[in-house]
């Protein structure tokens, strides 16, 4: 991957904007700063970056406006970096287009492995669109689009057409964030409002396709707000 990428960086808490500039500088990204909501939107205009890092607390307007009004017009990579750490605002912003959410204080290594996830995974949306996949293969896991099938180390499973439909959801967004909300949609159409459904399938989903279901490694879950498929394992 090119690591010379542009990075918009809307911060206005000074000393944590030239905490993580210099995080991203030194790992070779060029980052531009923005303190305000209006700045934020302008740069994003002019400078089309290749990634924007979020936070929701500006001093002009809540940052959950900004990654709405982006998400009007631009599908660029956003990962909210915030101290608001309710699942409540996480599902929020991961239901208007955020790609990603990191909760203050965060790892150094915990943030550029977000952003290198969420680069991949628009270079490959973007790849995607020129081509359909007939398959994906993450580590052992192969699913196979065109004949449906599902395979582990070469072993058949087999998933009923509901849990197949989750797992081919979930692959065809590796990296991102699916929301509780989005899958139920996605999956039974927008009238069932029952997690438990949604649990109890990703549990046999789980059983069926990890070595240890108690520790995955494909599918990982985000408390209370939703689940990920690895893009690598």
């Amino acid at each position: 991957m090119n690591n010379n990428l542009v990075i918009l960086l809307i911060e206005d808490e000074l000393a944590i904007s030239n905490f993580i500039s210099t995080i991203l500088t030194h790992n070779k990204y060029n980052v531009i700063k923005a303190e305000t909501g209006k700045d934020a939107l302008a740069l994003t205009a002019s400078h089309c970056p290749d990634l924007i890092l979020l936070d929701l607390g500006l001093p002009d307007m809540d940052g959950i406006n900004v990654l709405k009004s982006i998400r009007i017009w631009n599908s660029v990579p956003i990962i909210v970096v915030s101290a608001r750490g309710h699942e409540r605002e996480k599902v929020e912003a991961l239901d208007l287009g955020a790609d990603d959410y990191i909760t203050k204080p965060f790892g150094t290594s915990e943030l550029l492995a977000r952003i290198r996830t969420a680069v991949r995974h628009n270079q490959k949306v973007r790849e995607d669109s020129h081509r359909e996949l007939d398959k994906i293969i993450i580590g052992g896991l192969l699913i196979d689009y065109e004949k449906r099938i599902v395979k582990v180390e070469d072993k058949e499973i087999h998933l009923t057409p509901i849990e197949y439909k989750i797992i081919v959801l979930l692959s065809k967004n590796v990296g991102k964030v699916l929301t509780h909300d989005y899958l139920m949609k996605e999956i039974w159409g927008p009238y069932i409002n029952e997690n438990q459904t949604l649990r109890v399938n990703m549990a046999n989903i789980r059983r069926k396709i990890e070595a240890n279901p108690a520790e995955p490694k494909y599918i990982l879950t985000e408390v209370g707000v939703g689940y990920r498929m690895v893009d690598e394992v």
